[in-house]
C-alpha cells in the first residue's frame, strides 16, 4: 500500500487533539494487559504498512545520534567523526545531535537507507512501539502519530480497546 504522506500529515494533525485526550486517559490506565494490546496492534499495523512504501520518518524527522552512532557511521562512511558531524549534524535545543535538515541525507530515492548497516540506534528501533516498554514511550508515541502511519494505526486500534 503506497502512503500519501501529505494526506496522512493532514489527517494526523486533524486528529492530534483527540489523540492527546486519548493519551491522557491511556497514561492513567492500570490495565495489566496494555503491552499485550499494544503488541497486537503493532503487529497488525505492520502487516498492512511497509516502511519502504512510506519512509515518513526519514523524510520528516531526525533521529538522535549518540556518540556510538556517530563513530559507527563515520567508520562506515570512512570519514572522521568530526567531519561527519560538521557535514550532517547539529546539536538541537535539547542537546541532542540530529540531522541538519529533512529528509535524511542518507535516504535514497527508493526509500532505502544508504547507511542501513550503520544507522543510528534510534532508527533501528523506530517507531519503538514493539520495544515491550510501551508505558515508558507514551509521550513519544503520541508525537510519532504525526510522522508514522503505522503508529497512527496502532493508536487507532488502541482507542477501540479503551
Amino acid at each position: 500500500m503506497q502512503i500519501d504522506l501529505k494526506a496522512f500529515a493532514r489527517k494526523a494533525k486533524k486528529m492530534l487533539a483527540a489523540n492527546e485526550d486519548f493519551f491522557k486517559v491511556l497514561k492513567k490506565t492500570r490495565r495489566g494487559d496494555l503491552q499485550e494490546i499494544v503488541d497486537k496492534h503493532h503487529e497488525a499495523a505492520f502487516q498492512k504498512i511497509d516502511c519502504l512504501t512510506c519512509a515518513g520518518c526519514c523524510k520528516t524527522i531526525s533521529p538522535t545520534f549518540e556518540q556510538e552512532d556517530i563513530h559507527r557511521l563515520a567508520r562506515f562512511l570512512k570519514v572522521k567523526p568530526k567531519d561527519l558531524m560538521t557535514k550532517y549534524l547539529h546539536m538541537d535545543e535539547d542537546g541532542d545531535f540530529v540531522h541538519n535538515g529533512a529528509p535524511c541525507p542518507f535516504l535514497k530515492g527508493n526509500n532505502y537507507c544508504s547507511v542501513y548497516e550503520a544507522r543510528p540506534e534510534a532508527c533501528r528501533g523506530y517507531p519503538h512501539t514493539g520495544d515491550k516498554q510501551f508505558r515508558s514511550i507514551v509521550d513519544i508515541t503520541l508525537q510519532n502519530t504525526l510522522y508514522c502511519p503505522a503508529v497512527f494505526e496502532i493508536v487507532e486500534g488502541l482507542k477501540k480497546e479503551f
